[in-house]
């Protein structure tokens, strides 16, 4: 640090203070002799080649995260340089390139020239300042036009990753990730020029025995996927190869329509839309160009048959030609008032709604007429998952009971003050607990995408020959860490929503208290008796409001056909812990 000691001495009134910001997009780049040493030298010596400047003791150092895919607002290091500017800490702030700023157009042009404004202008060991004055209207739009292209390439270099995986699977070659069901990743034996050990599929022939007798039960018998599930647990060799322990429908329906199995490597097939996955139309997916006969389970024709089928059979199921004029909800828990709360005593599954829907013509007047019965049905069970013979209960037998439990709970829960507070302080700590595991996911997600910026900027290399790895190497790491990516934003979406849920909760739990509709705050020693009484709030309430206030009270209700355990969110005593209602358990929380 010799170049810091001799930038400290003689300092001058007219010297300016300098501060550095650093930035690398991947852990591999904080070890000591990788890119982050390299980069500091490399601004160090710029800073010592201006006299009239002065190395400040502090520097901004931003690792693992990305310059592209994080708004300005989200990094907390740019957040940092800004209050520090805006406290006049310091003058200049160099960075190494433009990029270390950021790569979004109007975000970082914004940012740059808002540190302008608090007197910092900002510099580039390769262009030098790159902070135009106020009035200089054409440095704006250059400004803008270097972070427009910087963004442009950002997204290109995507499309290329896209482009380059679908060109290496219409080739034959798997994408890689984990290995479909009937398949195992082996070394091929090849080494590539680098010295990768490269792998691909061979056909598991246990597995692969099941993977058949799967199309086979959907094509001559014609079973749907809950069905095959059912079958194949039933069955002792069948049931000891299902994937993590037991066969579900949803593993029979991604075995019965993955081309894989007839030869074929496949590309976008889900797509990811905000952390959630969906399936696409297979005419938007990208095949191989020819079928590998090497890792062949299915022959092609067998193959198409059964998706001909399914097609078949899924337009007879959603609607039968004669119920057309009525209209038919495939799922809709709206309607269910526990339906967040409710769990199958048996396996521990959630209950989802299994409402049925019946039809009729009356014989004199020939008018038709349809009816709903609103059931609770076992997820499990109706994936084909073994289970005890009660699967379902019906909303008008077991809702009442819970009510009547409840409306108990509530009663007891008016006459004493402390239990309010108790409520809103477990809440409280509900929160805070979500927040953390949230904060947990996203550094994880950070992570993963700034090791795949970093691979991404080494495409132009690895295209000219330059990088250590093949380009089909490159591209192939990129897809394995953007399939990570992706099960982490699906992770993330999850988090988010569980700590919706426990803000929704909590401010419902703080109006019921004070009686107020709005954001103020709740003073809860002057409001407890504001309190509506159960009957007053329930008997007049829809469905939905039945269904927050279940959600308020309750974390879990598990219920068989002997017996049900409602799991308060909170409870005061022991006095609640046995229900008059012979059957029936009240959980208090301190017994979770």
């Amino acid at each position: 640090m010799n170049v810091r000691k001799e930038l400290f001495t003689s300092v001058e009134t007219e010297k300016k203070r300098v501060r550095m910001l650093l930035r690398v997009s991947s852990d591999q780049q904080l070890e000591s002799d990788g890119d982050l040493n390299v980069q500091r030298q490399l601004v160090l010596d710029y800073i010592q080649r201006h006299s009239q400047w002065i190395l400040d003791e502090k520097e901004y150092f931003e690792g693992s995260n990305s310059g592209y895919k994080n708004s300005v607002a989200n990094r907390e290091i740019l957040q940092e340089a800004y209050r520090d500017a805006k406290n006049h800490e310091y003058e200049i702030l160099v960075v190494y390139k433009d990029d270390r700023i950021g790569r979004r157009m109007w975000e970082i042009g914004g940012y740059i020239m808002s540190l302008k404004s608090l007197g910092v202008d900002i510099y580039t060991v390769k262009d030098g300042c790159i902070s135009p004055e106020d009035n200089d209207i054409m440095g704006q739009m250059m400004l803008a036009l270097r972070y427009g292209n910087a963004q442009k390439s950002s997204a290109d270099t995507g499309m290329r990753v896209k482009d380059t995986a679908q060109k290496l699977v219409q080739a034959g070659r798997f994408m890689g990730g984990k290995a479909p069901y009937g398949y195992l990743l082996e070394h091929s034996g090849e080494i590539s020029k680098h010295g990768r050990a490269l792998k691909h599929l061979v056909i598991q022939k246990e597995q692969a025995e099941a993977v058949k007798y799967i199309y086979q039960l959907s094509l001559e018998k014609e079973y749907g996927s809950v069905k095959i599930a059912k079958t194949l647990n039933q069955d002792d060799r069948y049931r000891e190869l299902a994937p993590n322990d037991v066969w579900k429908s949803g593993t029979i329906t991604s075995i019965l329509t993955n081309p894989i199995y007839a030869g074929y490597t496949a590309y976008n097939r889900r797509e990811s839309l905000n952390g959630r996955h969906r399936s696409l139309n297979s005419e938007e997916w990208v095949l191989s160009r020819e079928a590998n006969p090497d890792i062949i389970i299915i022959e092609e024709n067998t193959w198409k048959e059964v998706q001909k089928k399914r097609e078949r059979r899924n337009h007879q199921y959603t609607k039968s030609q004669k119920n057309q004029d009525f209209t038919v909800m495939k799922r809709n828990n709206g309607m269910l008032s526990l339906a967040d709360v409710l769990y199958c005593g048996y396996c521990g599954s959630k209950m989802v709604n299994g409402s049925k829907y019946n039809y009729w013509t009356i014989k004199d007047t020939k008018e038709r007429k349809t009816s709903k019965t609103t059931i609770y049905k076992c997820q499990n069970a109706a994936q084909g998952v073994p289970h005890n013979k009660t699967k379902q209960f019906r909303a008008d037998e077991i809702e009442p009971i819970i009510y009547e439990i409840l409306a108990e709970y509530i009663s007891k829960l008016q006459k004493n003050d402390n239990v309010i507070e108790l409520i809103l302080e477990y809440h409280k700590q509900e929160i805070q607990k979500k927040e953390q595991e949230l904060e947990k996911v996203q550094r994880e997600l950070e992570k993963i995408r700034s090791g795949i910026c970093v691979m991404e900027e080494k495409i132009p290399e690895a295209i000219t020959g330059a990088y250590a790895l093949t380009l089909e190497d490159l591209v192939h790491n990129i897809h394995t860490q953007k399939e990570k990516e992706q099960k982490q934003l699906a992770l993330l979406y999850e988090k988010e929503i569980m700590l919706q849920d426990c803000f929704d909760r909590a401010k419902g739990w703080q109006k019921l208290v004070s009686g107020v509709h709005d954001n103020s705050d709740v003073v809860i020693s002057q409001n407890i008796r504001k309190i509506p009484t159960w009957r007053e709030i329930f008997l007049s309430a829809d469905i939905s409001t039945k269904r927050v206030l279940i959600n308020k009270l309750t974390e879990r209700i598990d219920v068989t056909k002997e017996r049900v355990v409602i799991r308060l969110s909170v409870s005061q005593d022991e006095s609640l812990a046995k229900s008059r209602i012979n059957g029936y358990e009240v959980v208090p929380k301190q017994r979770l």
